[in-house]
């Protein structure tokens, strides 16, 4: 009963205040006066008037595009270079060396599009300095990135015959002063208050009751988990991530990092109503998005309460935190895959095969359950393109969305933005099942050796970043192709994105009439999410299979390997 209070809890807290921040942004992104504005507004125009900015000039698609693409490049490599010469800067209170060239591609790959996958334990290879001015900068900035597309693509669906989008920058600006910064600024506060570290201080050596020596390592985490989550980013600045107790250290502090990770995705259908001017239109998205993580999170849970008879147990607590217990364990996991955060307080190598196969799947799916900050909204959008397609060659009208037809180019691009992660996820697993150098990463044989490899891949093209632990990952092999795979899955969703954008923009609106397909009710829910699992299923079914499935039926036989 108090695990099921909890989860009952967490839903009613996110589905009240969704809607609330989701019309403060709104607010923010038309313009309008919010009470935030006094606040930041003069360092809002200072930002501008040092960047040479004018708030009041708009761009197309391609220009817009062209900005999102050289703002994330010099991100990149401005983090490649300051871990190549991580050991020449300051704020390195433990003499840590250089980081290898292949990992320092990997992570700044990782943390510029907003994946925070992690090929290293963040305590013994990066600098304070790295942490904050690197890391902790990305956080805020790929997240703000999402955003930025996303209200991109808002504006060309709900205005009409233009091919203004907006100002990147702009956007980039005030997602960063009024939204995410505030929210940082608050959650670190809480945080600290619960026990997470925050200091400059070096790491401390203790003696242990067997009168060992044990380095306890410290660093100004709070400041780093508090955009990691809130910005569906997920990088933990400890190798054990939220399990580790100086970045989770309370159960009510879990409970909040939980929350956060979803609440500014969800918050963000909201807006797009505002700017739709359809309240019906965003609940439409976000139930759909709600009965998918409801489905997923109890598949899990029956998964991970159900008898184990290789280990001879139910709910199992192996890979658990004894302080979470399995509930908490599995709600956070479905959570952080959800929404493309990757943080984790339990290890997801061990959960059970079908609650591991959830959170692949939810990966898998394009990261649409509320998704990335900004990034699921948009991933949502290109099904609800499929949806609206499909639908109007079924009743034989032209299809239309928000009172835009919807054309050959816009289901060309929509095509495009899901081939581009299903593509990495299935080619580079298969060629890292094929080559030595990536069969010798893997910790176990059979059908889970193949769930490690596939996890990694699905987590590199979703741009979540968690990853079973089983898989060493940090060789040339696999950091070149799990970097190549985040830019991939990153960049070859937000270009056709961008071009739907530019093109619905430059169309007119239609009237409704009794003839109009309506994208607002609940047969259209039905529809979108027959959509998704099919495209789901049909792709990755196969794979899936092989992996997590065998493996299921395999423990049900109490077969180990």
């Amino acid at each position: 009963m108090n695990e099921f209070i909890q989860i009952l809890l967490f839903l009613i807290l996110f589905i009240a205040l969704a809607p609330l921040l989701g019309k403060y942004m709104a607010k923010v992104f038309m313009g309008e006066n919010h009470f935030m504005k006094p606040v930041f507004s003069w360092l809002e125009r200072f930002v501008y008037r040092i960047c040479g900015i004018r708030s009041d000039e708009e761009m197309n698609w391609k220009t817009y595009t062209f900005g999102v693409l050289l703002f994330n490049l010099f991100g990149m490599v401005f983090l490649f270079l300051l871990q190549m010469l991580q050991s020449y800067l300051p704020l390195n209170t433990e003499k840590l060396p250089n980081v290898s060239w292949h990992l320092s591609f990997n992570t700044a790959a990782s943390f510029m599009t907003n994946t925070n996958w992690q090929s290293y334990s963040g305590e013994n290879t990066l600098s304070y300095l790295v942490q904050m001015l690197g890391l902790t900068v990305q956080n805020f900035v790929s997240a703000a990135t999402g955003i930025a597309v996303v209200l991109a693509l808002i504006r060309g669906l709900t205005r009409k015959t233009t091919e203004d989008l907006g100002n990147f920058w702009v956007d980039m600006t005030r997602s960063v002063l009024y939204v995410l910064l505030p929210l940082s600024i608050l959650f670190t506060i809480v945080l600290v208050g619960q026990g997470t570290v925050q200091t400059f201080s070096h790491y401390v050596n203790a003696t242990t009751l067997q009168e060992a020596n044990q380095v306890i390592p410290l660093g100004p985490a709070a400041s780093q988990i508090a955009i990691k989550d809130l910005g569906t980013n997920g990088g933990g600045f400890f190798g054990a991530n939220s399990a580790h107790p100086f970045e989770n250290p309370t159960p009510f502090a879990n409970f909040l990092i939980m929350l956060a990770l979803i609440i500014i995705s969800a918050g963000l259908v909201f807006t797009y109503g505002y700017y739709a001017k359809s309240k019906r239109q965003a609940w439409t998205i976000f139930i759909t998005m709600l009965i998918l993580f409801i489905a997923g999170l109890s598949l899990s849970l029956w998964a991970e309460y159900g008898h184990n008879n290789v280990l001879n147990v139910s709910g199992s607590m192996e890979g658990k935190e004894t302080r979470f217990g399995v509930m908490n364990s599995v709600l956070y996991s479905v959570t952080t895959t959800v929404t493309s955060n990757g943080s984790v307080n339990c290890m997801h190598d061990s959960l059970s095969p079908l609650s591991g196969m959830v959170a692949m799947f939810n990966i898998m799916l394009g990261e649409i359950i509320f998704g990335g900050v900004g990034s699921g909204l948009y991933g949502m959008v290109i099904f609800i393109i499929l949806t609206v397609f499909i639908a109007g060659l079924m009743v034989g009208r032209t299809p239309e969305y928000l009172g835009k037809k919807v054309e050959a180019f816009e289901v060309k691009m929509a095509i495009l933005g899901i081939l581009a992660s299903s593509i990495v996820i299935k080619l580079f697993s298969a060629i890292a099942c094929s080559v030595p150098a990536g069969l010798a990463g893997l910790n176990n044989a059979g059908p889970h050796g193949l769930s490690e490899i596939l996890y990694a891949f699905s987590s590199a093209a979703g741009n979540n970043g968690s990853a079973y632990g089983g898989l060493n990952t940090n060789t040339v092999f696999y950091n070149l192709m799990i970097g190549v795979g985040m830019i991939i899955g990153r960049f070859g969703v937000i270009v056709p994105v961008m071009a739907i954008a530019g093109s619905m923009a430059k169309k007119k609106i239609t009237p409704v009439t009794l003839g109009t397909f309506r994208t607002d009710n609940s047969l259209f829910v039905i529809l979108l999410l027959s959509v998704i699992l099919i495209v789901g299923g049909l792709t990755f079914f196969p794979p899936l299979a092989l992996g997590p499935i065998v493996e299921h039926l395999l423990m049900n036989l109490g077969v180990t390997y």
